[in-house]
């Protein structure tokens, strides 16, 4: 009996230990606190770092956003800063990689934290946001960071709210030897900033479009959210640069966006007018279109959460 239970331990000891090795591994990458943060050029002078389409968990330190910059003849812009400090710092370093110009401009696309809990890696003078942008950073930031811990861990260790210091408007830009167009709109929050490269038809779009990943509502307009899209369409980008998922080459995340919003807009003012409660919507299955999206499911229930209640409001008032 023993000789027959030996090999059996053996295998289950051998596989216990597996187990240990691999956790271990993923420990110490975590413990190195590396994004492995890798720049690909999109255009001429234009690079982009691609985030996971995940969620923020402590296993990929909130580094599920889409950041970039752009090189111009004597400057770099930065799209975006990243979900932490150290994110920040190792933003700088990649870009101090591709060239030795010196950042001139960091842009916060909105008040999101993934998105702006880098600028500390940057130069107080040159953060820049919408004005409602700052606003919110400098309101909410805090709250946000703190989240951002409980949601991270370590990865935020030393991470703090820098808020910008300029604010930015609609309208052309010259930064670095290099002339943008910035187009102010809302919908995914109060007040989203996208930013047209024409030089190369580079369009970076911030959260206002989302690919092959669910969008985020907690701070949701879908209607004007809508109309920002439309605009975003009618520009003749080349190349699509998302807050979150693949870059494209093409309108395709727009039109993805702008199909779940329609969707979900549409379910909610159904499932109102249908008397549902919020525990038979989040029971609803999703279209199979929408399904294969990263995160759909979580994200329609957190959708739910944020956006139902004014669906049953609006239509108890018969708008």
């Amino acid at each position: 009996m023993n000789a027959r239970a030996n090999p059996v331990r053996a295998a289950l000891s051998a596989l216990v230990l597996a187990a240990f090795l691999a956790a271990f591994s993923l420990a110490g990458r975590a413990a190195d606190f590396d994004y492995g943060l890798a720049p690909r050029a999109v255009a001429d002078g234009v690079w982009v770092l691609t985030g996971l389409t995940q969620d923020f968990s402590h296993q990929n330190g909130g580094n599920i956003v889409n950041t970039g910059f752009i090189v111009g003849d004597s400057g770099v812009v930065v799209i975006d800063s990243g979900p932490s400090r150290r994110y920040g710092e190792q933003l700088a370093a990649a870009i101090a990689r591709v060239t030795p110009l010196p950042v001139v401009l960091v842009i916060n696309t909105h008040h999101h934290p993934d998105h702006f809990l880098g600028n500390q890696a940057f130069a107080p003078a040159t953060l820049a946001a919408l004005a409602l942008t700052r606003r919110g950073i400098e309101t909410e930031g805090d709250t946000f960071n703190s989240n951002m811990y409980r949601l991270t861990g370590d990865w935020m260790r030393d991470t703090e709210v820098a808020a910008p210091t300029r604010t930015l408007a609609a309208g052309a830009l010259e930064a670095g030897g290099r002339t943008l167009e910035l187009i102010a709109l809302d919908g995914h929050t109060g007040a989203d900033l996208a930013v047209f490269d024409p030089h190369t038809g580079t369009l970076f779009a911030g959260d206002l479009v989302f690919h092959a990943r669910t969008p985020t509502t907690p701070h949701a307009d879908i209607a004007r959210w809508q109309a920002s899209l439309d605009a975003l369409g009618a520009l003749p980008f080349k190349v699509l640069v998302p807050g979150h998922g693949p870059v494209a080459h093409d309108g395709a995340p727009i039109a993805q966006t702008r199909a779940w919003l329609a969707w979900l807009d549409r379910s909610l003012r159904e499932g109102a007018a249908a008397g549902l409660d919020m525990t038979e919507m989040l029971a609803l299955p999703l279209p199979a279109v929408f399904a294969r999206l990263a995160l759909a499911q979580t994200e329609y229930a957190r959708s739910v959460s944020h956006l139902y209640p004014a669906a049953e409001r609006a239509n108890l008032e018969g708008h």
